[in-house]
Parts: structure tokens; sequence; C-alpha cells
């Protein structure tokens, strides 16, 4: 009795791990993914992804000099013009040696003006000791003595003339210094971040852009086509985009250039497939804002037909 609930119990135990192994080896069922990807319009494409940007590129803002920033007069959203301020870097330091500087100017100016009032007098020195001498009144002597006194004189006063023009060049220089804690917006647009407070430090070698600027009454498209496919890019060829989660709003997109230079991969999306050692070709497209809001820095999905495509090499 004992023997047969044992074989029984081996019987079964093979069956459970039989079972088992075939359930495992089961693939799981595909789920299906909450917003379907939008198809390739065209008979043959090239897949890209794009990144939306301001017209004429993103600007990005730092400080020119390492400081606490004293004080942000933007916010995002904000329209400006070229040559508003921005924020300003702790500008204490510049202040003070441009009023040292300052403070310098009047005391040259008034070595340059006695020297030339002691240059006078030996002018007239010399002139009446030179006449004397004419009349046989004046030793040698004496004329040889006043004329190496002019030249002294003239020699000071170069010397104050050239102290002074030192002087004016070093407040021009702490001038220069005081007006690069400044930091004004190099052209028209609109704040599009900002990544600086009042009493943060600002570096010039920040990984972060302080600011981020650039004129979105326009926008532009820059698709990232992977080196692979690179060879298959043809300028001009017609494109369409579909904003990340839909596929039935294409938007058209006009052809502006392609960037000749094939960088790395920055833009990366978590996918399995992705490497990220991957070399890309920026191609760079304009289009009409559609009726779905469009922001700067979305990501696109962009087709480029690629129905035509160079002969292949022969072996």
């Amino acid at each position: 009795m004992f023997k047969n609930l044992t074989i029984a119990g081996a019987i079964i135990g093979i069956a459970a791990m039989f079972f088992l192994i075939v359930r495992l080896k089961k693939p799981d069922p595909v789920g299906a993914p909450l917003v379907v990807p939008a198809a390739a319009p065209y008979e043959s494409a090239i897949g890209a992804r794009g990144i939306v940007e301001a017209l004429g590129e993103n600007v990005h803002i730092s400080t020119l000099v390492n400081g606490v920033v004293e004080e942000v007069w933007v916010k995002v959203g904000d329209q400006f013009k070229k040559g508003a301020p921005l924020f300003r870097v702790d500008a204490r330091a510049a202040r003070a040696a441009v009023a040292s500087r300052e403070a310098e100017i009047p005391v040259l100016t008034a070595r340059v003006e006695e020297a030339e009032a002691n240059l006078a007098e030996k002018r007239d020195l010399l002139d009446r000791v030179n006449k004397l001498g004419s009349k046989n009144v004046a030793s040698e002597e004496e004329v040889r003595r006043a004329t190496f006194q002019h030249r002294a004189m003239e020699a000071l006063l170069s010397r104050a003339q050239a102290e002074l023009l030192q002087g004016k060049a070093l407040l021009a220089e702490a001038q220069t210094e005081l007006e690069r804690t400044l930091v004004i917006a190099p052209r028209d647009g609109e704040i599009l971040q900002v990544n600086i407070r009042a009493g943060e430090y600002a570096s010039a070698t920040a990984s972060t852009e302080a600011i981020l600027l650039g004129d979105t009454s326009s926008l532009q498209l820059r698709a990232d086509v992977d080196e692979d496919s690179a060879w298959r890019v043809r300028p001009g060829a017609p494109a369409v985009a579909y904003i990340k989660g839909t596929r039935d709003l294409p938007i058209p997109l006009t052809f502006v250039r392609v960037e000749p230079y094939i960088l790395p991969k920055k833009s990366l999306t978590g996918e399995s497939t992705e490497r990220v050692d991957t070399r890309v070709l920026q191609i760079i497209y304009t289009f009409q804002m559609p009726k779905t809001p469009v922001y700067v820095g979305q990501q696109m999905d962009v087709f480029i037909d690629a129905a035509t495509t160079p002969a292949a090499a022969k072996p």
C-alpha cells in the first residue's frame, strides 16, 4: 500500500513539474498599447525623432563671471527686446574697483597740469638764458643747466600724461568688468526657462544654462536620423511629423537644411533597442502651427519620404 502511494506521488510530482515547465515556456500575451503609434504615410519612409525648438534655435544664456546672483528681472514667458537686462551677478567688488579708478583720474589730471606749468616755467627760463647767452651775459654753464632742466620737465610731463592714459585705461577695464556682471538679452525673444534665482551661485562653466530664450513666434523642428539611415536621406524630400500620442494629425514639414556634421545622439527615449553610442544626422524643418498646441522642447515622430534612394554601390 505504501509503495503504491509513493509511486502515485512520484507520478503526480512529475506531472506537476511538466505542467509548470510548459506554463513557463508559454509566452505572455502582448498587451495592447495605450496609444497606437503613428504610421508612416509613405511606401518607403525614414523614421526620425524630432525636437521642437524656437526659430533660429534656442539661445543658452550663462553668466560671464562667477558670483552670487543679485537680482533676476525676468520670468518664464516674458517677452523682451535685444539689450534688455536679464539678471546681475554680485557687482560690489566691480563697483568698488570703478569708484577707486574714478578717484584716481583727478589726481593724475592734476599731476599733468602741474607738469605742464613746471614745463612752461622752465621753457621761459631757457628762453631768457638763451637771450642772455647770446649777449654774453649768461655763462655757457647756465645755458646748459637751463636746457637740462627743460628736458627733465618735458620727461616728467610725458610720464604724467602716460600715467593719466594708464589710469583711464584701468578705469575702462573696471567699467567693463562691472558691465560683465550684468547679463543682457542678445536678441528679441521669449524666456523659455529660468534656472537661476537671486542668492544662488552662478558659474560661467555650469552644465545647465541660467536662462533659455528663443523666438517662439515661429517654430522649427530638429529631426535626428540614425546614422544607419543617413545615407537614405534626400535633401528636400517630403516629410511629415506627428505629435507624440497622435496618429491622425499629420503636420507637413518644409525642408530647411541638413546639418553636415553627424554628432552623438543626445535625445534618448529609453527604448530597449536604442544604443547610447548612436550618432545621428540632424535635419531642420519649419512648419505651420497646427490647431493642436505645440510647445518648444516637445518631441515629434518624423517620417521622411525615401521612395527614391541612391543606387547601391557595386561590390
